[in-house]
């Protein structure tokens, strides 16, 4: 979504359907991205707090703060360290899931809206610890929990919505 925006406002077209970015445009489609981004930002925090609590259940851990959890890039690396354990599979534990809902809610735009809600991710992380990560074990679990997100969310949204797809050879008669 953020990606598209910014390429239709240099004039570049980055998916086809969409076509070149007007201030004519509705409101009406503004107000249901703004929507869709809402929801989906809801579901990703709800169920990262939700998988933090089962994951510290688990594991026993009294020691961390669970509001700060999802931001927290400070914990030293170690597979033996159950506060560290507990960041990392929550967060891709999170990402896998949320690219389930993500599906849910956007239907084929999972790609667009999982980027930018990490992006929002990374812009709150620094607002809340008052400084940029530079961990590189933080960029690497939100990497790839992205990477998961994306395709695990685009897979299930090709399988449940194949029929609202348009493909490349259906264009060519229209």
């Amino acid at each position: 979504m953020l990606l598209d925006y910014c390429c239709r406002c240099c004039g570049f077209t980055l998916i086809k359907r969409h076509g070149p970015f007007t201030l004519k445009g509705t409101p009406s489609d503004t107000w249901v991205v703004l929507q869709n981004l809402l929801m989906c930002m809801v579901c990703f925090y709800s169920l990262y707090y939700i998988v933090v609590s089962v994951c510290i259940g688990l594991l026993r851990v009294h020691e961390i703060n669970s509001l700060l959890a999802p931001f927290d890039y400070t914990t030293q690396p170690s597979w033996h360290n159950p506060k560290y354990l507990v960041g990392v599979i929550s967060t891709e534990v999170t990402y896998v899931l949320g690219g389930l809902v993500f599906a849910w809610i956007v239907e084929e735009w999972v790609w667009d809206y999982a980027i930018t809600v990490t992006l929002l991710h990374v812009a709150m992380t620094v607002a809340v610890m008052s400084d940029f990560p530079s961990a590189e074990h933080w960029w690497i679990a939100l990497g790839s929990g992205l990477v998961m997100m994306i395709f695990g969310g685009q897979l299930l949204a090709y399988k449940l919505f194949r029929s609202n797809f348009v493909y490349p050879a259906e264009l060519q008669n229209f």
